[in-house]
């Protein structure tokens, strides 16, 4: 697990370039605190920070090929390397060390760019081939890992980061105004958008081609739809679910450094780590932490779990300094990012951190198995017809005041299916319907319901669950879950992985029925199914719970000067947001006739991060270690 850096193209001298590659790098060096690597030549730099997994001694990178014509940089991990390798030997290829990372510059030599179909695992990759004075950056199917990149007047510069972007002089902090809009709506910037101009994020499941010729080609190698298998019956869906799952954890247990699991005592997570008991010679380290408020307290659940799978499990009640805590959790994302369970996955990484270097998460097992409830209740909402009726619906509701009782149903009511989706996902911009963007934003942020299009466009022969989650695994997934959970485990140097997103479980998964997924007003049939002899049966039965935090509570307490700051006539969100829509939503959760936390946390979070890039703090690398003050359970 690494960070990576570098550029191509850019008319440098090598002092110059290691100067700028010693800056970039510096901006990550949370993501590799083991060491830092260079390799600098007429038209590329590329650069790195090492987090040692595999090959401890030997794998540093960058890493060549026999005559050194192809260089490489990579931050993951590919778990069928040694598979890879066997090949490659065969074939006549010489290896210098054991390290996974050097798989693929042999296997670039044999397949060029298209070798990113054989890996499999999480991989954002950087590899410089001189013959062809070529670059190449790729990104893993399901956008496990980032990557950036800013296409400039004289080349191209990639980063795991933003704010290795944000540590050069000549980087311009100009704001995307529709990525601050996409923002405002859904809470992150969504691929392939970045909140400064000229920067993208490379889409999972992409690759990108650099010359000086031809400039950037963008190609996209992997999708996550797939056809239907309607003849799958029940007991060979379970049967080759559960020998996947256990393929797909057991290819990820592969580490030369303490390796461990997060645990909420949740389906997804318990999943885990129950398939790890049945794989490892020795007891799983699991790591979980509690809130004192009971309802937002998961501890005793994961107690009951470590304790029925023989666990070695450090759980921690955690008494965050809220206000404190809040801009160390901003400034570890360097985009505007307002999932609020980022400070508890923050806080659980790094009790993690304590004692392993590698933990594994249950993240994806919602998008893959129907565990969402929007995807029960979207399904048996009554769609209006015909289209009219809709649209007077809609201006019925659009005409009634904010606070009237019925506004937000009758809404809904007005849209199509799809529709209903996006406004779960996502907050309107404009203010006549909600939202609290400025009107010039919101006119900038163009139409609410588009949000999601091509996603529902390119899973439209499936049935509407299945739309759903292919959308999520599309979107959500890499723009929330995934980005909350590398920018929170890298921040303390941990690394994460997520053997539910393995790409060959993914693509029998999706191929699956939603009749094997949902039944009876319930998701996750087929994945109880699978796990009821690995799991203790209170798993199979606990209501769906977050991660998340007391906001509503916290706003109208000891946060409550924190929301006070939003109202003052000189905070930095008003460049974005309408002053008299953010007074309605403080006073509306206040009173308590509407809890809008999660729309005030979405302020909050934009202002402090306004603020850190203001003062040029997101430039640093992330804070690392917290000083948190925490008891043993």
């Amino acid at each position: 697990m690494c960070g990576i850096v570098g550029f191509a193209g850019w008319q440098c001298d090598r002092d110059t370039s290691e100067a700028l590659l010693t800056r970039m790098c510096g901006a990550i060096a949370h993501r590799g605190p083991d060491g830092e690597g260079h390799h600098v030549a007429p038209g590329v730099a590329l650069g790195m920070r090492r987090l040692s997994i595999i090959d401890v001694s030997g794998g540093m990178q960058p890493i060549a090929n026999e005559d050194g014509s192809i260089t490489v940089v990579f931050n993951g991990e590919i778990y069928n390397h040694n598979e890879i390798r066997s090949g490659l030997v065969a074939s006549g290829h010489r290896f210098a060390t054991r390290s996974d990372t050097e798989t693929i510059v042999h296997l670039y030599e044999d397949k060029g760019a298209d070798c990113v179909r054989d890996l499999r695992g999480m991989f954002g990759i950087a590899l410089w081939d001189s013959r062809r004075r070529s670059l190449l950056l790729a990104r893993d199917r399901l956008g496990i890992k980032p990557l950036y990149y800013w296409i400039t007047n004289e080349g191209l510069a990639f980063s795991s980061e933003l704010r290795a972007f944000l540590a050069l002089d000549h980087f311009p902090r100009v704001i995307d105004r529709l990525s601050l809009a996409r923002f405002l709506s859904l809470g992150y910037v969504p691929d392939p958008m970045c909140i400064f101009r000229d920067v993208k994020k490379l889409p999972p499941g992409h690759f990108l081609t650099w010359d000086a010729e031809g400039g950037a080609r963008v190609q996209r190698y992997w999708s996550p739809v797939r056809e239907e298998d309607s003849a799958l019956d029940e007991v060979t869906a379970v049967e080759e679910l559960e020998r996947r799952l256990m393929d797909a954890v057991g290819s990820h247990l592969e580490s030369e450094v303490p390796l461990g699991a997060f645990l909420s005592g949740g389906i997804d997570s318990s999943t885990v780590v129950a398939c790890m008991a049945r794989k490892m010679d020795r007891p799983v380290q699991t790591f979980s932490i509690g809130f004192e408020e009971a309802g937002y307290n998961e501890a005793p659940d994961a107690a009951l779990v470590a304790k029925a799978l023989r666990t070695e499990h450090t759980e921690f009640i955690v008494r965050p300094e809220a206000d404190r805590l809040i801009e160390d959790v901003v400034r570890v994302f360097d985009e505007p990012f307002a999932d609020s369970s980022a400070l508890p996955t923050l806080l659980v990484s790094q009790l993690a951190r304590d004692r392993v270097t590698v933990s594994l998460s249950g993240d994806g097992g919602d998008e893959l198995f129907g565990g969402y409830l929007r995807y029960t209740e979207m399904e048996s909402r009554v769609e209006l017809r015909p289209a009219m009726l809709r649209r007077t619906t809609g201006a019925v509701a659009r005409a009634l005041p904010h606070s009237a009782l019925g506004r937000n149903r009758l809404l809904d009511l007005s849209r199509r299916r799809e529709g209903r989706y996006v406004s779960a996902m996502a907050t309107p911009l404009t203010t006549a319907d909600g939202g609290f963007a400025r009107p010039d934003l919101a006119a900038d942020g163009g139409h609410f319901e588009d949000l999601f299009a091509p996603h529902f466009l390119e899973a439209a022969e499936r049935d509407f669950p299945t739309q759903m989650m292919l959308t999520d695994i599309m979107s959500y997934l890499p723009g929330d879950i995934l980005t909350k959970v590398d920018r929170t485990t890298m921040a303390t140097s941990l690394e994460a992985r997520v053997p539910l997103l393995d790409h060959e479980l993914v693509e029998f998964a999706v191929s699956v029925p939603s009749r094997l997924k949902i039944r009876d007003g319930s998701g996750k049939w087929l994945l109880k199914r699978a796990i009821a002899n690995l799991v203790p049966a209170q798993v199979l039965t606990k209501p769906k719970k977050g991660f998340s935090l007391p906001l509503a509570q916290w706003f109208r307490g000891e946060l409550r000067h924190r929301v006070d700051s939003l109202l003052r006539p000189d905070a930095r969100i008003y460049e974005f947001v309408d002053p008299t829509a953010v007074l309605r939503l403080v006073r509306e959760h206040r009173s308590g006739r509407r809890d809008h936390s999660p729309s005030i946390w979405r302020l909050m979070t934009l202002e402090i991060w306004l603020d850190l890039l203001n003062r040029g703090e997101l430039a640093q690398p992330s804070p690392g270690h917290l000083d948190i003050a925490v008891r043993n359970s």
